[in-house]
């Protein structure tokens, strides 16, 4: 199966406090094994975690205001088609640039559009963990408006209910390096996003996680809250780092 010709490539953003910007960037450099490219952006928020004999697909962002989060970049061949196609879906335009734009889904999550550069070669598995989810939370009264937002927006994606009820997952075709996870709360608040990373033992990648600085915050059915040296949280879940998806059970 082909990636579908409009979305070639998906980044994850890491977006914490600019204040914060070195502690994160020294942190998830050493989880992903990358190194930074230099700064870009007019005060240099911007840097991408590069992959020896691999493209990126993770970039750390600087915000201005709050404890940041997390979001989606959909690299694509023709950015102008791609945000028509979301703002007839009910996405709202947020800011235009020279090659990439600024939406906001109906819940209110940013993502954006970029132009696709030529990205191909999935980032390998460290250390058994792969940075490859990016999960959105969204309140109870939005998430059904959300869910089908995100599977009309990406239809060439997979779109599954998750092992838990709480849990929708699309799924890209075979290639693409970030899966999106839509996660139901159980009370209403603005939309945000964090980071989820497969790991094939995740009490090993805790205790790596740990080494290097982070902290664990609680524990879920099969996964674990972290929160990293810059303040922002992701999670370690029981996933096969290589499919994405839970173990099977005999």
């Amino acid at each position: 199966m082909s990636i579908p010709i409009g979305i070639r490539w998906t980044y994850a953003f890491v977006d914490r406090p600019r204040a914060l910007l070195d502690p994160a960037r020294t942190f998830w450099t050493a989880v992903t094994d990358t190194r930074l490219s230099e700064p870009r952006g007019e005060e240099g928020e911007f840097v991408t975690l590069l992959v020896k004999g691999a493209d990126p697909c993770v970039k750390v962002q600087g915000v201005e205001a709050g404890p940041g989060g997390a979001h989606l970049d959909f690299s694509v061949e023709d950015v102008p088609a791609f945000v028509d196609s979301a703002l007839r879906l009910g996405a709202e335009g947020v800011a235009e640039y020279d090659g990439w734009a600024v939406l906001r889904s109906p819940a209110g999550q940013l993502f954006c559009a970029v132009t696709w550069h030529g990205e191909a070669v999935r980032p390998p598995v460290v250390d058994g963990s792969r940075l490859d989810q990016v999960s959105l939370d969204i309140g109870p009264g939005s998430y059904d408006a959300e869910v089908a937002f995100w599977s009309a927006l990406l239809p060439d994606w997979a779109s599954l209910r998750g092992a838990l009820p709480e849990f929708h997952v699309l799924k890209p075709p075979p290639g693409l390096p970030i899966r999106v996870l839509l996660q139901r709360l159980g009370e209403e608040r603005p939309a945000s996003a964090h980071l989820d990373l497969a790991c094939a033992d995740i009490a090993a990648t805790t205790a790596r996680h740990e080494r290097l600085g982070a902290t664990v915050v609680s524990h879920g059915t099969h996964w674990i809250v972290m929160r990293d040296p810059a303040g922002g949280t992701y999670c370690l879940t029981g996933r096969d780092p290589e499919t994405g998806g839970l173990p099977s059970r005999s």
